[in-house]
């Protein structure tokens, strides 16, 4: 008899213990910053070790970018009489000198290459009709000795890419934020 309490006990412990899994599990649609839920974004920790050495070299000004406009180029861009590469540059100077907390040299660097791409909505090849809801994506990479430790993606909405510098801001509030 106690055996089969026993066994009864154990089973309604791991059903109890499944079923607590499910309810609580994260999605690959889960965010981990609230600024995420705006827009679309992807984000991939590469390796979680090395971001908190990168987040010290980001906020001691030891950082190295790189940075791409990639315009439509079926339909005519409107991004294009809007906003530059110059736009761009100052916008993300704007929003990373936030994190700058003090002025070490050192000889490592954090490498940041980013880039916008432009919705090309006349395109073909577009998967579904939600592919052209988006104005445009903004792809943050950060390296450290050459490689990925973080890479995030973020839609931005408006076509005359007012809204880039709020998805800027969010790319860096990620980063930050994880531990």
């Amino acid at each position: 008899m106690k055996k089969l309490l026993l066994i009864i006990f154990a089973l309604i412990l791991f059903f109890g213990y499944g079923i607590y899994e499910q309810v609580n599990k994260k999605t690959i649609k889960s965010k981990r910053v609230s600024c995420q839920e705006k827009t679309i974004t992807f984000e991939k920790i590469v390796d979680i070790n090395k971001i908190q050495e990168a987040i010290k070299l980001l906020q001691s000004q030891n950082i190295k970018t790189t940075s791409n406009i990639e315009y439509s180029k079926i339909m005519n861009s409107f991004l294009i009489k809007h906003y530059s590469n110059k736009e761009l540059q100052k916008e993300f100077q704007e929003v990373i000198s936030q994190y700058f907390t003090q002025k070490i040299e050192n000889k490592k660097q954090v490498e940041i290459n980013y880039y916008v791409y432009e919705n090309d909505k006349e395109d073909t090849n577009k998967k579904n009709k939600k592919a052209k809801l988006y104005a445009g994506y903004l792809v943050f990479e950060f390296k450290l000795e050459d490689k990925l430790i973080y890479k995030i993606q973020t839609d931005y909405m408006k076509e005359d890419g007012s809204d880039i510098k709020q998805r800027i801001e969010c790319v860096f509030k990620s980063f930050v934020s994880i531990k």
